[in-house]
């Protein structure tokens, strides 16, 4: 008997994580959608109307999308969209140096030459916030 409950409190404990999974992505696509509805009112259009970049917004201590996937040559464009908060952008495996402070509306723009996945964080905010980002890069 002991073994079948270790068994269905394995499984409920599964399930509960699985459940504050689903909830973190759909607490993420709220905020995701609240940091769009913030650049639509900063540039009076969506992100997804720009030309020639693929646009990352900074929103509440995160960057939305948090992961993307493009292809080698992709320009990012990465937009602080916050109201009062200032953010940077570090590409460590780049080896470029940590930009300057983005400050609301103000963007940094970076393209990936090289295939494979980069890791990109927010210099002020990375270790407290865990703002960090991925981008893959492919061929």
């Amino acid at each position: 008997m002991r073994f079948v409950q270790s068994i269905v409190s394995a499984a409920l404990l599964s399930l509960a994580a699985a459940g504050s999974s689903l909830a973190g992505e759909e607490d993420l696509a709220a905020l995701c959608a609240q940091a769009e509805e913030s650049y639509t009112d900063m540039f009076g259009h969506p992100s997804a109307d720009e030309k020639g970049v693929t646009v990352v917004k900074m929103f509440k201590y995160r960057f939305c999308p948090p992961k993307l996937s493009v292809p080698v040559g992709t320009t990012v464009r990465w937009v602080n969209v916050d109201r009062r908060t200032s953010h940077s952008i570090v590409l460590k495996e780049e080896g470029v140096p940590e930009s300057d402070r983005l400050f609301p509306e103000e963007t940094f723009e970076f393209t990936f030459l090289s295939p494979g996945d980069q890791t990109y964080l927010c210099g002020p905010h990375w270790e407290t916030q865990e703002m960090i980002g991925m981008v893959s890069v492919g061929e």
